[in-house]
């Protein structure tokens, strides 16, 4: 008699085990096994998505009226219409909990202007870069000295490039062959610009949206961005940056799906369109960049 009750325990038991193990991603509906939705799915049923963002211009924040904007965020508003989700939630974040809080499922995409790494990659499922972010020059008017590169100003000795104190670019310049005693360093950008503008320096550089935003601010027609600007190479890499939005590691096929309306935004202009509405410029449009050129340095 025991041995029969122990036997039946066992049967059970693996019953049991078997009914979870066939279970994987359903759910019990009225007596039925059905797969669960997916975020996807999800985002498209109920007709609106959840996502995270620092509060960073110009790539996603919050206006005083409260009102979700940003490169990033209309990015996405343009491409999740596209998909037939019409609404957006915003759950402001600080920069360093946005993988975490995806991941814990707070919200589920990231539209924060992230930029691609590998250790993030990691983590996360990239899109494809909406948007990429390098260095930049600008010069007087017509530029006379012909300045398209560091290496430019590197081959005339004559040349004085002015440079914010403490910023990334002293570094580059240096690498790419400019002696120091080319570089005059100035306490801020607009201090920079100042001395363009005086003819304390010959070019000055900073990050391209920094620097436009500048010009564009500043309206003087005796200076100019030099738009064939050619991005240096530093230690064997180039130094740009692209940025993308990001989805849990199980939501490849959002992000597929997304990589698909991306595109046709590329194609018919608009993304650069937005772009610019954020101080952003053919410079920083990404082109045919994927997130696997990215990673592997293409």
């Amino acid at each position: 008699m025991k041995k029969r009750m122990l036997f039946g325990l066992v049967v059970s038991f693996m019953l049991a085990l078997m009914l979870v193990g066939c279970g994987g991603n359903t759910k019990e509906q009225g007596g039925e096994n059905v797969k669960a939705e997916s975020t996807l799915e999800k985002a498209k049923s109920q007709g609106y998505i959840t996502v995270g963002f620092a509060n960073e211009a110009p790539y996603a924040y919050a206006t005083p009226d409260g009102k979700l904007t940003g490169e990033a965020v209309e990015v996405a508003r343009a491409i999740f219409n596209n998909m037939g989700i019409q609404e957006m939630n915003g759950v402001l974040t600080e920069f360093g909990s946005l993988i975490p809080g995806l991941k814990a499922n707070r919200f589920d995409v990231i539209t924060a202007g992230m930029y691609i790494t590998e250790p993030r990659s990691k983590e996360v499922e990239f899109a494809n870069p909406e948007y990429t972010i390098g260095e930049a020059i600008a010069v007087k008017a017509g530029n006379p000295l012909n300045l398209h590169s560091y290496q430019d100003i590197a081959a005339n000795s004559k040349v004085k490039i002015g440079v914010m104190a403490g910023a990334v670019e002293f570094d580059m310049v240096v690498k790419s062959g400019v002696a120091k005693e080319q570089i005059v360093t100035v306490p801020d950008q607009p201090s920079a610009l100042a001395a363009l503008q005086a003819g304390r320096v010959d070019v000055i550089t900073m990050s391209g949206p920094a620097l436009q935003t500048m010009l564009d601010n500043a309206k003087d027609s005796r200076v100019e961005r030099v738009m064939d600007f050619t991005q240096p190479i530093i230690d064997g890499k180039a130094a740009q940056s692209f940025g993308a939005a990001a989805f849990r590691k199980e939501d490849k096929d959002f992000a597929e799906a997304y990589n698909q309306e991306l595109e046709k935004l590329k194609q018919s202009g608009q993304l650069l369109e937005i772009l610019k509405e954020f101080g952003f410029t053919e410079q920083e449009f990404p082109g045919d960049m994927t997130v696997e050129k990215v990673l592997s340095g293409q």
